[in-house]
Order: C-alpha cells, then sequence, then structure tokens
C-alpha cells in the first residue's frame, strides 16, 4: 500500500479517483466491466473492499449476478448481525430552512406553514414513540439555527436519554465541538447526506445557504469522528447523479472514515428521491429502478461486511419486506416526516412522503413472520458508565 494515500483528506482521494468531476472515464470504465471481472470479485473475500471490487460489483455485467450475490450478502450479514433488524422512529423538529435546496419540500422559497416543535412538544412526541416499544430514536431538523440550535439539541438528548438507548440526529452540519457536545448528552450517531458526490451536479441543486457549500459538507463526517460519535451515517440522494458512481464515492469515503476513526461504525442509508411539497420526483434524471437499489445495497455489502444498511419508509412496503434479507441491518417504522406528526398526523408539512404507511406493530409482525427478531435496544450509555 501507499502509505502516503492513507493521509489524503477525503477531498483528495475524490479528486485523485475522479469521483467528483469529470466522471466520463468512470462511465466508460463501469462499461467495459466483463462477467470475468464480476466473478473475480465475487470470489474474492466477502466483505473485502477494494474500489476495483466495488466497481465491478456495480456495473452493468454485475446485473446478471443479482442472485449469486444476494445469496453471499445474506449469508455474510448473518454471519455478522445474526437475523436481526433494529427499528427506529424519527421525530421532526423543524420545518423552517435557510436553504435552497431544489429537492427538499423544506425549501426556504416553499410558501407553506412551517412549524417547530418546542422542547416539551418533541418530549411529548418520543414519548409517544417509548409508548410503542422504540428506544432508538433519530431527531430530525432542516437548517434552523436560531432555534433548533446546540442548546436545544443538547438539553433534549439530555432528557431523552432516560427513555432512549440510543439518540441519532439527522441534522444541519454542525462544527467538532458541537458533535462532542451532543455526544456527551447522549447522542450517539450522526447522519449526514453529501447528496451528491458530483460537484457540477451538487452545485445545481443547492442554491443557497450554508449547505451550498460542497467542500464544507463534505468535511462533515470527519469532524463526527473526531467528536467521537458513536455512528457516522453516510448516503447520497439517490436520483441527482448517476448512482453507480455515487456507489464508488460513498465506498472512498466509507474506507476513508474506516481507516481513521477506529471507534466509530459505518453505516449508509439509501434514500431515494420521492415527491414534497413543491417537488415532482420525475423530474429528476438519475432516478434508480428497485433492481438497481438492490444491487447498490448488495454491492455495499460485500464489500464493508460490518457496515449497518438502513432502509426508511420512504420505500413501499413490499420492496421493505423482500430487502430485508439482503442485508438490511436497520430500519424505521411508523414514520413521520412533519412536526407534531405522531401527536396530530396532518397537522403540519411533510418533508417527503412516506409510501410505507403501516404501523410499529404491523411492520414488527412482518419481521417475526420472516424469521428476523426485532432489536429496540442494543446499547445502553451504562456499558461505558456515563
Amino acid at each position: 500500500m501507499d502509505n502516503s494515500r492513507t493521509k489524503d483528506t477525503i477531498h483528495d482521494t475524490l479528486k485523485r479517483r475522479r469521483l467528483d468531476a469529470n466522471r466520463d472515464s468512470w462511465q466508460a470504465a463501469l462499461q467495459r466491466t466483463t462477467a470475468a471481472d464480476v466473478e473475480a470479485a465475487l470470489a474474492s473475500r466477502p466483505g473485502s473492499y477494494s474500489l476495483d471490487k466495488l466497481a465491478a460489483l456495480v456495473s452493468p455485467a454485475a446485473e446478471a449476478y443479482l442472485e449469486p450475490m444476494a445469496r453471499a450478502a445474506h449469508q455474510l450479514t448473518i454471519q455478522r448481525f445474526g437475523r436481526t433488524i433494529r427499528l427506529y422512529a424519527p421525530v421532526y423538529l423543524s420545518s423552517y430552512c435557510v436553504n435552497r435546496c431544489r429537492y427538499c419540500g423544506f425549501n426556504t422559497d416553499n410558501d407553506f406553514t412551517r412549524a417547530r416543535l418546542s422542547i416539551d412538544e418533541a418530549l411529548a412526541e418520543a414519548e409517544i414513540l417509548a409508548s410503542e416499544g422504540f428506544r432508538d430514536i433519530l431527531l430530525v431538523s432542516s437548517e434552523d439555527k436560531r432555534f433548533i440550535g446546540a442548546d436545544y439539541l443538547e438539553e433534549l438528548a439530555t432528557a431523552l436519554r432516560k427513555r432512549f438507548s440510543f439518540i441519532g440526529v439527522e441534522i444541519y452540519q454542525m462544527d467538532v465541538a458541537d458533535y462532542r457536545r451532543l455526544f456527551e448528552a447522549g447522542v450517539e450517531g450522526v447522519t449526514l447526506y453529501q447528496e451528491t458526490y458530483d460537484r457540477d451536479a451538487y452545485a445545481h441543486y443547492h442554491l443557497g445557504g450554508p449547505k451550498a457549500d460542497y467542500d464544507q459538507r463534505l468535511a462533515g463526517p470527519d469532524d463526527m469522528g473526531a467528536a467521537g460519535m458513536r455512528e457516522i451515517g453516510l448516503g447520497v440522494l439517490l436520483g441527482l447523479a448517476d448512482w453507480r458512481i455515487e456507489t464508488l464515492a460513498l465506498g472512498e469515503h466509507a474506507r476513508h472514515l474506516i481507516q481513521r476513526y477506529w471507534r466509530s461504525h459505518v453505516s449508509f442509508s439509501f434514500p431515494r428521491l420521492r415527491a414534497a411539497c413543491g417537488v415532482s420526483a420525475e423530474t429528476f434524471p438519475h432516478l434508480l429502478t428497485d433492481k438497481n437499489l438492490v444491487q447498490m445495497m448488495l454491492a455495499l455489502r460485500l464489500c464493508f461486511s460490518d457496515a449497518g444498511l438502513v432502509i426508511s419508509t420512504r420505500e413501499p412496503a413490499d420492496l421493505r419486506d423482500r430487502l430485508i434479507e439482503l442485508g438490511v441491518t436497520r430500519m424505521s417504522a411508523g414514520s413521520r416526516t412533519n412536526p407534531g406528526g405522531y401527536s396530530e398526523s396532518d397537522k403540519n408539512t411533510e418533508q417527503f412522503t412516506v409510501h410505507d404507511q403501516r404501523s410499529p406493530a404491523e411492520v414488527g409482525a412482518m419481521l417475526r413472520e420472516h424469521g428476523f427478531d426485532l432489536v429496540w435496544k442494543d446499547w445502553d450509555c451504562a456499558f461505558l458508565n456515563t
């Protein structure tokens, strides 16, 4: 190995690999991939990563190998995680936002009645989830720092840790100091989607606001690792750019983080573009099929044996039922994507349309029918004497 390259920043790595711009060479390379290349990738050690291996597994040629890929991914997941699925639910805290993202219902340019939850209101939403059995909760907020600031999140997390064993956040980007504050308050994981690793596409879809800075966004997961976060969630918004090349960028980003932050666990999410306030999903040029989504998930599992694979209620029920056998380790249930949605489901505008409308109990019954154990709680900070 070239040891000098292990010191590259993720910016350096993506530029050197031509994964953030000038991607045409990757298009050609993926088209040139042969059946023999795919078979060599499948013959390698399950769960081991190289960029060439991942490229072979996401190539068009690999579409003919989805069945053996699925068998290998299933076996590897059972070996590493058992027949378990973690269930979580999101609590949306605010629909106010200063960013101008073309794909998001909370875009500051959209005209709708916005809402924020006070800490007491957020705790009331969380209590509804706790009463349904959830002990894994995800706090979600648009970029509304004047109200949903570090002080607010620290106070909320401190109160929630009494009821929830795992608290994650999917919020605007913070710095190391604020991530560390949240970690010390009880937040164990942060998800931050790059949305797209293609610089030109990123500029096209992010018209204004702090999120429009591609390089700053890309540095976020490093800050989470430096703050000691137990889980770092990566993902792209599937539909903004070519999914095959986005998967390669995700793989390089994950390897970068795994090499540097050994205390942190990396997970992948797979959010596909959905209709939202002011957004018609059909207008996006890179929407992927269910088959594409399956191939992407299988490829990442066969390259990252210990990574979490997360599926949300963006996906319809019948597809989620099939995906659980292919490497999924965590999924949401009974989700509401509007602030206050658990107490009054139709009260405020949703960030995006939820496709799996089943209750947590119905999702749990489905998982048991498939022979999976539901994990409502798989971690407790008491193990660390905190």
